[in-house]
């Protein structure tokens, strides 16, 4: 039997709006998390998408004129070319309006219905139309949502069917409680602990909504936006058919810390009602503000992605994000934070290292890299790439391009340390030169591989240059990497230092 694929998913958007950088940051991540896994030598599986249902997507489209599928087929498109945009890798971009997702959420409600725990009751409460979500009171700050606190709150009373949630409250506090990190960072686990203490049955459909999936057997309900958008993981697998088992359990799912809810208690218990594998693990990462607010349509964003993109380039803004957010926590954007980091690490600390570095090598050998004995700076990169590897492993990406960006500044140091432009002077010390030079190329396609994961194009011109004649390495065979003989391009300047003060 062959091995499954790495099955990695994001939370699919909602088609309100257009691509932000709230959203374009976890959409980042994870490309970064799929392509360090095929670094790894992993198949990958990296599936994202559209949530393309509910009241808000109504809404939106009456106040444009047109119907809600015209409408979610122009956002689907621009949120499409962004990610393109950005160089996302996904190897499938699933839509809830798709016939193949509509059929794998029937059968996830008959599996459910028939484990009886579906019925049919009155619900009476508060609901959020940011969130498409209900409200408990607690949940609540000052009688607003605490994500949309500008949108009123909404009474809702209308009878509904209902998933018997409560039932599962045991399986889920086993779940939680394994030490195989279900649910990471370690934070978030804590808060859905909380959670589950306090879970009581959910309304799972809409009456008097027309833009959604029919409720089988009940076509005056709609699935509730949350049960529909939710089953998109397994869609994407082909589910029903038995063909989704070569793929499916998703080895993780990337989602934002405001989702934990749904995807670590509902979604679980859904599975588990309808008798199917749980994910293997759920990743929750914090959000992005600016100037102390949430980075989100519904809260103002006065820039677009397209802006962020043009600053610097789109393989910058990528590395710029996932350097200085915190995958594990919040983080602020600025501008001045952003030229800042473009400047000194990539301009001036990476993108001077391969300028001169390859420069020297034309100068000194002709552009051929010479055959030489390693230096304390292989051993330095070998350190790197072990650091490297346990950080991004523990998702920590902010954490793993910090160790690349170290091993950049040690190359910078080795080169004032050891001066090869004196060296070359003196005749005598030509081996010298040799081991200086080869070690510095060997380590530009380290870091051109393990870089790679953040700015996939950029990097693939770097270790172009380095004249290697083939595919960059896997990260298994990174470490002794052998670069003599490879015949170097010095090329132009791979990070163009900006006038700042232009852009002010």
């Amino acid at each position: 039997m062959s091995r499954k694929p790495f099955y990695l998913t994001t939370a699919i958007d909602y088609a309100n709006g257009s691509p932000h950088l709230g959203h374009a940051l976890e959409k980042i991540g994870a490309d970064a998390i799929a392509r360090y896994r095929r670094l790894c030598g992993d198949e990958v599986r990296f599936v994202m998408g559209m949530d393309e249902h509910g009241q808000k997507v109504a809404q939106s489209a009456e106040a444009a004129g047109i119907t809600p599928q015209a409408w979610t087929d122009g956002v689907a498109a621009e949120f499409r070319a962004a990610w393109e945009r950005l160089g996302i890798s996904n190897d499938d971009f699933i839509r809830t309006t798709e016939p193949r997702h509509r059929r794998a959420v029937e059968e996830m409600i008959r599996r459910m219905e028939a484990r009886g725990d579906l019925y049919r009751a009155t619900y009476a409460g508060y609901y959020c139309v940011g969130c498409e979500a209900y409200k408990a009171e607690d949940e609540l700050v000052e009688g607003r949502c605490p994500i949309h606190p500008t949108r009123d709150i909404q009474w809702m009373e209308e009878e509904d069917w209902f998933f018997r949630l409560s039932a599962y409250q045991d399986r889920l506090r086993e779940l939680l409680d394994r030490d195989d990190g279900f649910v990471q960072p370690e934070a978030r686990r804590n808060e859905v602990r909380r959670m589950v203490e306090e879970i009581k049955d959910i309304s799972v459909s809409r009456a008097r909504l027309s833009w959604g999936i029919p409720w089988p057997g009940d076509e005056a309900h709609t699935v509730y936006v949350w049960i529909d958008a939710l089953t998109n993981y397994l869609s994407a697998t082909g589910f029903p058919d038995p063909a989704h088992a070569e793929t499916w359990p998703a080895d993780l799912h990337v989602i934002g810390k405001d989702i934990v809810r749904f995807h670590c208690v509902y979604w679980p218990a859904m599975l588990m009602s309808a008798g199917v594998e749980l994910p293997r693990r759920v990743w929750a990462h914090g959000f992005m503000t600016m100037g102390g607010g949430k980075i989100s349509k519904s809260e103002g964003v006065s820039f677009t992605l397209e802006d962020a993109v043009e600053r610097h380039g789109a393989d910058a803004l990528r590395y710029f994000l996932l350097r200085e957010i915190p995958w594990d926590g919040d983080g602020n954007f600025s501008w001045e934070r952003f030229d800042e980091r473009y400047t000194a690490e990539l301009a001036n600390a990476l993108g001077n290292l391969a300028s001169r570095t390859l420069s020297m090598v034309r100068k000194y050998r002709d552009g051929v890299v010479p055959a030489a004995e390693r230096t304390e700076l292989d051993a330095r990169a070998d350190e790197a790439v072990a650091r490297y590897r346990e950080r991004m492993d523990a998702c920590r990406l902010h954490e793993g391009a910090a160790a690349v960006i170290a091993l950049v500044s040690d190359a910078n140091a080795f080169v004032g340390d050891r001066a090869p432009w004196a060296l070359a002077k003196d005749p005598a010390r030509a081996a010298e030169l040799d081991a200086v030079l080869a070690s510095l190329v060997r380590t530009l396609g380290v870091v051109s591989v393990l870089l790679s994961p953040f700015m996939p194009g950029k990097m693939a011109e770097l270790w172009g240059r380095l004249g290697s004649g083939a595919e960059p390495p896997l990260l298994d065979a990174v470490e002794g990497l052998d670069a003599a003989g490879w015949s170097v391009d010095a090329g132009g300047v791979l990070f163009p230092r900006p006038e700042l003060a232009a852009r002010a």
